[in-house]
């Protein structure tokens, strides 16, 4: 069997061991099915930063006026009565949330918004970790440490004394979220069929977590409980190390031959399929990869012209990304109704734009579709933000409207953008890659909280800001190749290899045309 590059070699193998197959369909069980752990993680601060109804009790250092009404979630003393002040503040018990637990208003209202920024640091910082930390140690350990970690920290996070340790662990259960992220996907895309890989993000698994967060928080709450119940669905996931194995394209790329073709053969046993025969897989590899041993780390991307450039203007889109999707997420406050039926809204309309990704990425491709979503999200954004400076009839049922389908056309190009951005880097480099992307876009994840904070006081802000970044990222999403229908490379030596045979044939095409002339 001729094979040019040792890229092609494994995606033929895999198609041998019976493409998409019940393998590939427990591997999704388990990991993307594992993502509730995630969600709920991420999206904790929507209900645990909430604000409950609240009123003061006025007085002064000896006595309580009943009799004293005010508006409620007022931090100023009535009219007349400027020489007292709010000696006590009563909360609405229908919610337990870290503000009433820690008392988190008036002068110390911005510790909310901080927790959740805070968070988006440790995302940040466990995104850069993990991506260097999976090209080297391989992808399987990497996964399992974010889980057990985000089961740990969860766990302990319910049991903070004061906000202060509560802070911390909202750090470290970001680092640990970090390294989920910037795991997972590449984790399962290297195990998936080129023409099934967009399938991935078509499973509506964040969307519908999330719409399950929203039921369950109106069923319990309670923040202590919501981490402990997060703990809970983590942990059963933890039991698939013994069932799934590390990517056997890393172990290619890594020169641990022996075990990728222990993995093959597993691969084909579960899908019923005849055995590969991997004879020739030392041979191509060895054809295909300079044997040097060589560690990779980021300076080989940000060294590298063509990954500097990928790496630039993906992360324009990423950022953008990161801050639209959580200003509206944390935002949801911010909408008319029902806050655990919005909660509810704004992530179940996220399945059909996943489902409908899947066929876009294919037919339109990768690069296009994400584009094409970031359009949608400018002008739906920026009506939003029109919407909310002026006075007309049905204003909050237009803003909840075209802020759902902001929020839509966000997660649709997030999808799509992702797997781009998968496909655009070798396996060698690829989860530093994809790590350096999933860390950017916590630059915007973590203003989001104060843009929100901003935008109760100056209206239209968080949404105008969304219009102008989705416009950018369009613009900056022209100059990435499409890989559509490409075979993701595994080597910096076969991408360069690939690159050097276009570049041979465009030559010969020219000498061609010109002695025709």
């Amino acid at each position: 069997m001729s094979m040019s590059s040792v890229s092609d070699y494994l995606e033929n193998t895999l198609e041998e061991c019976g493409g998409l197959g019940r393998f590939q369909w427990l591997l999704i069980a388990s990991i993307i099915g594992g993502k509730i752990s995630i969600t709920w993680t991420t999206l904790m601060m929507s209900f645990g930063g909430a604000i409950p109804d609240w009123s003061c009790q006025w007085g002064n250092d000896t006595t309580i006026f009943q009799n004293i009404t005010i508006e409620s979630k007022t931090c100023h003393p009535p009219q007349n009565y400027s020489d007292l002040a709010c000696v006590r503040k009563v909360y609405d018990d229908s919610m337990h949330t870290v503000v009433n637990q820690w008392n988190l208003v008036c002068d110390r209202d911005w510790i909310t918004q901080t927790f959740t920024t805070i968070q988006m640091g440790g995302l940040l910082v466990g995104g850069l970790i993990a991506g260097q930390v999976a090209d080297i140690i391989g992808r399987k350990p990497a996964y399992f440490i974010s889980m057990f970690f985000l089961l740990l920290f969860n766990l302990v996070a319910a049991f903070s004394s004061n906000w202060q340790m509560f802070a911390a662990f909202r750090f470290l259960i970001g680092l640990a979220s970090g390294f989920y992220l910037s795991v997972f996907f590449v984790f399962v895309a290297e195990f998936m069929p080129r023409k099934y890989r967009s399938m991935i993000m078509a499973i509506p698994a964040w969307p519908i977590w999330a719409a399950a967060f929203g039921g369950v928080s109106y069923l319990i709450h309670d923040w202590k409980y919501l981490h402990i119940a997060t703990a809970a669905v983590t942990a059963p996931f933890l039991f698939s190390w013994w069932f799934i194995p590390e990517s056997f394209r890393w172990l290619v790329a890594n020169d641990q031959i022996e075990k990728a073709e222990e993995v093959i053969r597993k691969i084909a046993r579960i899908n019923n399929a005849p055995v590969p025969d991997t004879s020739k897989l030392k041979m191509v590899v060895e054809n295909s990869i300079s044997h040097n041993n060589k560690k990779y780390t980021y300076l080989d991307i940000l060294c590298n012209p063509d990954f500097l450039k990928k790496t630039i203007l993906l992360a324009v889109s990423w950022i953008s990304f990161g801050y639209g999707y959580y200003a509206i997420a944390f935002g949801v406050q911010q909408l008319s109704g029902s806050l655990y039926l919005n909660m509810f809204l704004l992530s179940i309309v996220e399945i059909p734009s996943q489902v409908i990704t899947y066929f876009l990425n294919n037919c339109m491709g990768r690069k296009w579709t994400t584009f094409m979503f970031l359009v949608l999200a400018t002008v739906s954004g920026t009506v939003v933000g029109v919407v909310q400076m002026v006075d007309i009839p049905e204003k909050d049922g237009l803003i909840n409207g075209f802020a759902m389908a902001t929020k839509l056309f966000l997660a649709a190009g997030w999808c799509a953008l992702m797997l781009l951005t998968t496909e655009s880097f070798p396996t060698v480099v690829r989860n530093m890659g994809y790590g350096i992307q999933n860390s950017v876009t916590r630059v915007g994840s973590m203003v989001a909280p104060q843009i929100v904070y901003l935008s109760q006081h100056i209206d239209g802000l968080m949404y105008f800001l969304v219009g102008a970044l989705m416009f950018l990222s369009a613009i900056c999403l022209l100059g990435i190749p499409e890989t559509r229908n490409k075979t993701l490379s595994d080597t910096i030596e076969d991408k360069n290899h690939k690159q050097y045979q276009e570049h041979k044939q465009e030559e010969k095409s020219k000498d061609f045309f010109l002695s025709e002339r």
